[in-house]
């Protein structure tokens, strides 16, 4: 689903030169979920940015689903990302003035889907999230964990090939984010969606099939369970 092939991206401030990646290689199978860890400031974040296509490298290049994202024009990455790809947040990022419903429906919408039917797929995944009755509520009346329940539904609305999650349980309280971990990692296996999931936590790191350890530019270490 993901390889990685060479990738280096160096930023220029003034006269500094800060390496973050320097010909980092790596793949994620269809239907794996991978655990990418690595301490504040490795460039995990970064380098979801450059899988996604948000940002783009200095050299090497990324193939999603065989697709390179990078030789694609900024209009075709964002329709790629629409179609493939879903994102979960630290920060939950629901819009305010939508409801929870109109929210996890958005993705859908996007696409074109039709309303009756993006309704009721959300719905389902509130449902599945735990959160089912709750449609109608708007995000600031729901406590954390609910929103970013909210947040995993809204990614997999459209049933994404793939799911990277940045930091997801950051923002929560322990117990509250190994809930999230276990939801977000069921669901994905689930719809068999490949899930890249970035975290400074190894305890959520041992949910994943495999841990993909980002250190000094470079993956140095990875394990399976």
């Amino acid at each position: 689903m993901i390889k990685v092939e060479n990738l280096t991206r160096v930023y220029h401030t003034g006269s500094n030169r800060q390496v973050v990646f320097d010909a980092l290689s790596f793949s994620v199978g269809k239907g794996e979920t991978v655990a990418l860890l690595g301490a504040s400031g490795s460039g995990k974040t970064t380098l979801l940015n450059l899988v996604s296509g948000i940002d783009s490298p200095d050299n090497g290049r990324v193939l999603l689903d065989d697709v390179d994202v990078h030789a694609l024009a900024e209009p075709a990455r964002t329709l790629l990302r629409r179609r493939l790809v879903g994102f979960v947040f630290q920060f939950f990022n629901l819009i305010p003035t939508l409801k929870v419903g109109e929210n996890v429906a958005l993705p859908l919408e996007l696409l074109g889907a039709d309303d009756r039917d993006a309704q009721r797929r959300a719905a389902d995944l509130l449902d599945a999230v735990g959160l089912g009755g709750l449609a109608m509520r708007y995000p600031e009346t729901l406590s954390g964990g609910e929103q970013q329940r909210a947040a995993i539904a809204r990614a997999l609305a459209h049933r994404p090939a793939l799911l990277l999650a940045d930091e997801p349980t950051g923002n929560l309280d322990e117990d509250t984010g190994g809930r999230i971990i276990e939801l977000l990692t069921d669901l994905a296996r689930r719809q068999q969606t490949t899930l890249l999931l970035v975290t400074h936590s190894t305890q959520v790191a041992r949910a994943a099939d495999r841990v993909l350890r980002l250190s000094h530019g470079r993956v140095t270490a990875d394990r399976m369970r």
